[in-house]
């Protein structure tokens, strides 16, 4: 049975991800002035990316509390392990990065980040220390239930060769 504080890794990665599909749904319904940025593609592009986006994190909402539901106990635990290291691996990739930038940032080693200008307002500024705050948060939530899941699972699997007698 999972701890309590297994359980919280899940329950934290749970809320930030439904977080993250609750306001992706909202920025394709209004997008705002310009959500392509001037980039090279157009507002088809900027629907799919967003769509591909909400389905890979209500996914993961859906495996992350699959790794404390009785029922999911039942599934092999590649099926859930999988999904949980992928995600955590992108998560990684564009938190930890965030961090560091973060750090650049309030620092004042570089204002504008890694690729920013230095003379950004205070509300860029800002906006960028939440994003990557609210991002490296997303990947310690969704570490900690992966790792806390991969351990749990390996010891029930232990526990249930152990029974069988093999």
């Amino acid at each position: 049975m999972p701890t309590l504080t297994d359980r919280r890794w899940a329950y934290g990665a749970f809320a930030w991800l439904i977080f993250f599909v609750v306001s992706h749904v909202i920025l394709v319904f209004f997008p705002g002035d310009d959500p392509t940025g001037d980039g090279p593609w157009d507002m088809r592009a900027y629907v799919i990316f967003n769509v591909v986006l909400i389905s890979m994190s209500a996914i993961g909402a859906a495996v992350v509390l699959a790794t404390v539901r009785p029922p999911a106990r039942h599934l092999p635990r590649w099926l859930l392990l999988a999904p949980l290291v992928c995600g955590s691996v992108l998560l990684a990739i564009r938190g930890v990065p965030g961090m560091v930038e973060n750090l650049l940032m309030v620092t004042g080693v570089r204002r504008g980040g890694f690729m920013g200008a230095g003379d950004i307002s205070t509300g860029e500024f800002w906006a960028g220390i939440g994003i990557n705050t609210y991002f490296f948060t997303g990947a310690v939530l969704l570490v900690g239930t992966t790792v806390s899941y991969g351990r749990r699972s390996a010891r029930s699997a232990v526990t249930v060769e152990g029974r069988s007698g093999g």
